[in-house]
């Protein structure tokens, strides 16, 4: 199933804009746009086509899309001045542009590893000292076990 603005005006409340018109149209190229950043994290993270869920799919579309119907820009405050009056009225910003928000990516299964480095524990068998730099996520051995099968450098040729 895909989102339609026939769904996107259910989710809020609405009246279904008229076949067409530019509302319509809108959200379909709304909706597209939430289709295009979620496909492109897909890929950027090198899922295949169906990874994603299709009910899962939807709702992460459709209510990126009414929030975005919701707050579509991001003015935070207007003011109307009138000879010696002026009315200000204060609205919740938005990004301007259809977002995905954080909890929406764990949803859909799209988030990126996340931490600064990684640790490979590998137990008793490994013969690297615990200071190699392939214990730190290098791609060469500092300590020499690639070039003898035992540490030579760094401390580990006590003989």
């Amino acid at each position: 199933m895909s989102v339609t603005p026939n769904m996107i005006a259910v989710a809020l409340g609405v009246t279904a804009p008229e076949s067409n018109s530019v509302t319509e149209q809108q959200w379909k190229m709304w909706v597209n746009d939430a289709l295009l950043l979620i496909d492109s994290r897909r890929v950027k993270l090198g899922l295949p086509a169906d990874a994603i869920p299709t009910a899962k799919l939807d709702y992460v579309v459709r209510e990126a899309v009414v929030a975005h119907v919701k707050k579509p820009d991001d003015a935070t405050q207007v003011t109307i001045s009138i000879d010696d009056g002026s009315s200000s009225r204060t609205y919740q910003s938005g990004k301007g542009r259809v977002t995905i928000i954080d909890e929406w990516w764990t949803l859909l299964g799209l988030t990126e590893p996340d931490g600064a480095f990684s640790l490979d524990m590998l137990g008793v068998s490994n013969v690297h000292l615990p200071w190699c730099a392939l214990n730190f996520g290098a791609t060469y051995c500092s300590c020499g076990v690639d070039i003898a099968g035992r540490p030579i450098f760094e401390g580990g040729d006590d003989e």
